[in-house]
């Protein structure tokens, strides 16, 4: 059995701050090549940001149209595009703006990130804790449950249903399971499963514990969401712009499916308590449509290994590191060797996929290159208050 699933007691997060150090191997790179890498850019964010918002607006417009026009077809057509260009609002848009690597001017990282999030129902303070977590201890089960493995990649054809049509329930991140989660934390009650990875009703709870602040700043964001879109259902009723709900609140659970064929692959099947990004984390390879509404994140282990080079240098830096690296997969090719890995581990629990390196550091010792505040970057995820509990 996974150690991530057989894992019931979990110490105190703050314990763990100061006990769990990982020396990550990271593929060695020039530090002058690094630094350049992480440089920040107003253009590449409004392009991406930018891009990603006009294209949102423009599938809403074009959706609004058709069904004006009772054009029936084409606005079912269209109002999946549109659900399918929102979903990726959520986890995609706001993980790399959360991050703070997408502008350099850190005033437009936040609005666009406040703008996507409560499209999105996307609560970025609980994110902010809970993901630096992720990259800090990623599959290690002591101080990572943002991410629960096995994680089971067998859809069932209820589960398909939802997932491209309209997703009212499905393990965390379903209309109704959302709605609740988000009441629930604007009601202080934070015994719930996160809306963006593990479904362990103590992970959001716990990754607070110590931290009031934080805690206070997570229940007043999701008081605005909720304000947010009873004002877009209130402006609905008033004005009898009944498709209005459906473009906003209800986008992210509107053809969601694509988002999660592109996004499962990062870590499903995957080595828990290894290292080794390159064993715990799977790029794979994209179509550029695709690739620019998952925010280059298809790069994702080079996204671990560097956290702090924003999402459109990514491509670059595999090529700077790509001798060291595994080849990235295809999306069907990960697919593959993620059923796969399902299937045996029906039979063998404790079976993980151990992802080939090139042998030249295949036998070498994890060890952390040079980690320094370069190296170790994260961008600006991690909230202050939690950067100073770390160095406590």
């Amino acid at each position: 059995m996974s150690t991530l699933q057989a894992e019931t007691q979990h110490r105190p997060l703050a314990e763990v701050r100061k006990s769990l150090r990982i020396g990550w191997y990271r593929c060695p790179i020039e530090p002058a090549t690094l630094r350049r890498l992480m440089q920040r850019s107003d253009l590449q964010g409004w392009l991406q940001a930018g891009g990603h918002l006009l294209l949102f607006l423009a599938t809403g417009t074009l959706t609004y149209l058709l069904f004006a026009n009772g054009l029936w077809l084409g606005f079912a057509l269209a109002l999946f595009a549109h659900g399918t260009v929102g979903a990726f609002f959520k986890g995609l848009a706001t993980h790399e703006l959360g991050h703070g690597t997408v502008f350099r001017s850190k005033w437009l990282n936040r609005a666009f990130l406040r703008l996507f999030g409560v499209i999105a129902w996307h609560n970025h303070h609980i994110y902010a804790v809970s993901h630096t977590y992720h990259h800090r201890y990623t599959l290690y089960p002591d101080g990572d449950r943002e991410l629960v493995l096995p994680q089971n990649p067998m859809l069932k054809l209820i589960d398909l249903f939802q997932l491209f049509v309209f997703l009212v329930w499905r393990g965390h991140s379903g209309l109704i399971p959302v709605v609740v989660h988000t009441v629930k934390i604007a009601t202080g009650n934070f015994n719930t499963s996160s809306t963006f990875g593990t479904q362990d009703d103590t992970w959001v709870a716990d990754i607070f514990a110590d931290l009031p602040k934080e805690r206070r700043k997570a229940i007043n964001w999701a008081r605005l969401t909720l304000l947010f879109h009873v004002c877009v259902i209130a402006v609905a009723i008033a004005m009898q712009w009944w498709l209005l709900p459906v473009l906003v609140t209800l986008t992210g659970f509107l053809g969601k499916g694509w988002s999660l064929i592109v996004g499962l692959p990062m870590h499903c099947g995957l080595r828990d308590n290894v290292p080794d990004f390159r064993k715990c984390v799977r790029s794979i390879t994209l179509d550029p449509i695709s690739t620019f509404l998952y925010w280059r994140m298809n790069w994702h282990t080079e996204h671990h290994m560097y956290a702090g080079v924003p999402c459109y240098n990514l491509k670059k830096l595999y090529r700077e590191i790509a001798a060291d690296m595994p080849r990235p997969r295809t999306l069907a090719g990960a697919w593959r060797e993620m059923r796969d890995t399902w299937r045996r581990q029906q039979q063998d629990p404790g079976y993980q996929f151990d992802t080939p390196v090139p042998q030249r550091t295949a036998a070498a010792p994890a060890t952390d290159n040079g980690s320094d505040e370069l190296t170790d970057s994260i961008g600006d995820l991690a909230p202050e208050t939690l950067a100073t509990a770390e160095r406590t």
